[in-house]
C-alpha cells in the first residue's frame, strides 16, 4: 500500500512545504492539498515550491473540478511542472465543492468531467487533443506524464471513474462503503472494455493517532468530525438527485438526515460549528483514529478489498506526530517485507 497526506495551503505557504517534506521524510508516496483558490492560497504556486524541496514525493490537487480552472491552463500547468521536475504530479478531478459553491455556483456535469479528465490528460502527456473544433497541442512539452484520478460518490460518477479515470478517489474510509465503491468501479471499467486492475483506488479519511482513552477518543473525534460535514455536501447532492433509499447504501445516506446547512468560511476546519448532525459511530467509521495499532488494523482491512493508496487528511492539531508514527510504526506495517537473506 502507498501512503499519502493531504494538506490545507493555509499561509504561511513555508508551512506546508515543510509539512510536505516531512511527510517525503517519513515515508510517504504523495503530498496532496485541497483545491480552493479563496479559501486558502494558491495549490500550484506552491506545488513547485514542494517539488524543488523534496526528492520523491508526488503532489497534486484532491481534488480540482473543471469549472474555476480553463481546462488548458490546468494541463499546462501539470506539463510545466513535470517537465521541470521529473513527472512527479497527479491531477484529482471531481464536479467540485467548495471551489464552486463559495462563488455561488454549482458542481459541474459528469458530461465536464469526462470532458475535462481527456483534455487534460492527452495535453499533459504530450498528445494532441480535440477542443472547440480545433486540435490543440504543447509545441514545448516532451517529457511530461500524466495521470488524471476521478473522485466520486454518485452510481454515475462512480461508472465515469470506472470509464475514465487513470485512479478513484473516495474520500472517506468506512470498509463497506469502499468495497461497494470499488466494486463499482470496477464494474464500470470492465464493462467499457478496461483493465479494472489498471486503475489505481485510493481512499482519503482523516488520520489521527491517539491514546486509547475517553478523553483521547473524544478529542479525536472532535478534531476530525468536520470530515462527515464535508462528506455530507456530497452525499446530499446524491440525496436530492436518487433519494435516499436503494441507489447507494444506506450507511452513507442515513447520518445527514439531522443536516441543516454549511458554512463553507469553515470548511475542513477542527472544531467548526455547523458539525454537530455528525455523529460519533460516523467519525470512527469514515476516518482512521486510534492508537497506532487501531490503523494498521483498518488500513489492512482497506488494503484486502483492494486499495492502493490511503492519503490522510492532517488537518488536526497532531501533525507531526502523526506524520511520525506513520513513519515509524504504520507505513512499514502496510509495506512488502523484504529480507536481506532469505
Amino acid at each position: 500500500m502507498d501512503f499519502g497526506v493531504v494538506l490545507q495551503t493555509n499561509p504561511p505557504a513555508w508551512r506546508t512545504v515543510g509539512l510536505a517534506q516531512q511527510a517525503e521524510e517519513h515515508g510517504f508516496d504523495h503530498v496532496w492539498t485541497f483545491d480552493s483558490h479563496l479559501l486558502w492560497q494558491e495549490p500550484y504556486v506552491i506545488y513547485s515550491a514542494i517539488l524543488a524541496a523534496t526528492h520523491r514525493v508526488t503532489v497534486g490537487p484532491m481534488v480540482t473540478n473543471p469549472a474555476t480552472r480553463d481546462w488548458t491552463v490546468t494541463a499546462s500547468v501539470f506539463a510545466t511542472l513535470n517537465e521541470m521536475y521529473g513527472n512527479r504530479t497527479v491531477c484529482g478531478i471531481g464536479r467540485g465543492d467548495s471551489a464552486v459553491r463559495v462563488l455561488n455556483g454549482k458542481p459541474t456535469t459528469l458530461k465536464e468531467v469526462r470532458e475535462a479528465t481527456h483534455v487534460i490528460r492527452e495535453l499533459a502527456n504530450c498528445r494532441p487533443v480535440e477542443l472547440n473544433g480545433t486540435t490543440l497541442q504543447f509545441p514545448w512539452a516532451r517529457t511530461s506524464s500524466l495521470e488524471v484520478w476521478v473522485a466520486a460518490y454518485g452510481p454515475l460518477a462512480l461508472k465515469a471513474a470506472g470509464e475514465v479515470g487513470d485512479g478513484f478517489i473516495l474520500q472517506l474510509a468506512d470498509v463497506d462503503i469502499a468495497k461497494w465503491m470499488i466494486g463499482s468501479v470496477r464494474d464500470a471499467a470492465e464493462k467499457a472494455g478496461r483493465d479494472p486492475d489498471a486503475i489505481t483506488f485510493c481512499v482519503a479519511a482523516p488520520m489521527y493517532v491517539g491514546e486509547d482513552t475517553p478523553e483521547s477518543w473524544e478529542h479525536m473525534r472532535e478534531q476530525s468530525r468536520w470530515f462527515g460535514g464535508m462528506v455530507g455536501n456530497h452525499v446530499a447532492d446524491i440525496v436530492a438527485k436518487y433519494g435516499d433509499s436503494g441507489t447507494v447504501p444506506q450507511a452513507l445516506t442515513d447520518y445527514i438526515k439531522g443536516r441543516e446547512g454549511y458554512d463553507y468560511n469553515e470548511h475542513g476546519q477542527a472544531g467548526n460549528t455547523h458539525t454537530d448532525f455528525v455523529p460519533d459511530e460516523i467519525v470512527d467509521r469514515f476516518c482512521v483514529l486510534g492508537t497506532a495499532e487501531d490503523h494498521v488494523a483498518k488500513l489492512k482491512e482497506l488494503k484486502d478489498i483492494g486499495v492502493d493508496q490511503f492519503a490522510g487528511y492532517l488537518q488536526h492539531d497532531n501533525k507531526e506526530e502523526t506524520l511520525r508514527v506513520y513513519g515509524e510504526t504504520i507505513v512499514p506495517a502496510l509495506r512488502e517485507h523484504v529480507t536481506a537473506k532469505a
